[in-house]
């Protein structure tokens, strides 16, 4: 596949994945807050366990929640499912695009573990697949009905896929892992339980039998994981942009603290919309910031010692012309890229000076270039690259 053919797949598919999942997240977010703005009616109909009214554009909606279902539907329900199927379907093509068919640059680091393409997805398919089986047994399971207990467990259950993943591709490949691993949860959640229960209780109305209302607490229950999960799996999407998340020595930690924080505000603004006393779960925000603050301690760059001997530039163009230029030229050699990525080219002293805070982050404060550490740049190179960057200060 063309450099060009691949470009256009990569950007239609992520073109397509944002608009399905803004739609996802948006019916996700609306209708919890829907949940926790209804309120009991001196008057509701028979079954109703509260409703809601709201204005929104211009006019008036009253909405009505029931227990179970009414005892009629109408042939024209709608139902919110495509949002969801379509987020994954896209993403799992993203991810295919950009880490499967270049998986020796964007998801094997020989550093980290050496194997062929061929393992590395196979180890990807194989852990999505488990983590939802895990996860699916674990709320089907007594545990299921402990809510705080299933939190913890599920929360380990990421920690010890993000642990894994850490140890078995690269830093970029890691992180857009975890989301995955996140996201399929949520997405066979809403394919798996959530709309199957909801059918199996249109059924039964329309066949005249009484549904069971625990069909109704299970899809809730894994609507509300699906929730509390939003606001970690973006930044998990969006990790690859930041090599002080992807190529952090430690970066399972790095996703702990985020699951924290989303987690802590969506909490303080799910208990808003609810309308909550403050004082119930104003705790959440102070959580989320000592989380906020221990993740930039922990990403904050190492200073450089440049009071040294000065590194002779001849030194460093011998350098970034081995490792760089391949792709971060006017006309790249590496088959992956038409363009230079991101426009940064990197032949000339001039241009090195440009980028130099782009090369500090991504060469020397992390590995994340060359991608997947093609070239072999070692430690010594990069702290030399460091000296030179820091000495043009």
């Amino acid at each position: 596949m063309s450099a060009f053919i691949a470009d256009w797949l990569n950007l239609l598919l992520r073109w397509a994945h944002l608009i399905v999942g803004i739609g996802w997240i948006g019916t996700s977010f609306y209708f919890i807050a829907l949940d926790l703005a209804l309120r009991k009616r001196e008057t509701m109909p028979e079954g109703v366990m509260g409703t809601a009214w709201e204005v929104h554009g211009g006019g008036f909606y009253h909405v009505e929640k029931y227990t179970v279902a009414p005892k009629q539907l109408p042939d024209d329900l709608i139902w919110y499912k495509w949002e969801a199927y379509l987020t994954w379907v896209t993403g799992f093509g993203l991810l295919m695009v950009q880490y499967y068919f270049k998986a020796t640059s964007y998801l094997i680091d020989p550093n980290v573990l050496m194997m062929t393409p061929g393992e590395a997805i196979i180890i990807s398919v194989a852990s999505l697949v488990g983590g939802w089986l895990v996860y699916d047994r674990l709320c089907k399971s007594p545990i299921g009905k402990n809510t705080p207990l299933l939190a913890v467990l599920v929360f380990a259950l990421i920690m010890v896929a993000a642990y894994g993943y850490t140890h078995v591709f690269s830093g970029r490949g890691a992180l857009i892992h975890v989301g995955a691993f996140i996201g399929t949860i949520m997405a066979v959640n809403v394919f798996g339980v959530i709309i199957p229960n909801q059918k199996k209780i249109a059924n039964a109305l329309m066949e005249g039998r009484e549904p069971d209302g625990r069909l109704g607490a299970m899809g809730k229950q894994r609507s509300v994981h699906n929730n509390y999960l939003t606001l970690p799996v973006l930044v998990m999407m969006v990790s690859n942009h930041y090599p002080m998340l992807t190529n952090h020595p430690h970066s399972w930690l790095l996703v702990a603290l985020i699951i924290i924080i989303g987690a802590m505000v969506r909490h303080f603004l799910n208990r808003h919309e609810a309308g909550d006393p403050l004082q119930k779960y104003v705790w959440a925000l102070p959580v989320a910031a000592v989380g906020l603050i221990a993740a930039i301690v922990m990403t904050a760059p190492r200073s450089l010692d440049a009071s040294g001997e000065r590194v002779p530039d001849r030194v460093v163009l011998d350098m970034t012309h081995k490792h760089c230029v391949a792709c971060h030229s006017a006309t790249p050699t590496n088959e992956l890229f038409a363009e230079p990525p991101n426009g940064v080219q990197l032949e000339t002293l001039a241009q090195l000076r440009r980028w130099s805070d782009q090369v500090m982050a991504m060469a020397v404060h992390s590995d994340a270039m060359p991608l997947g550490n093609e070239t072999g740049m070692s430690e010594e190179e990069r702290q030399v690259l460091g000296t030179w960057i820091a000495q043009q200060k």
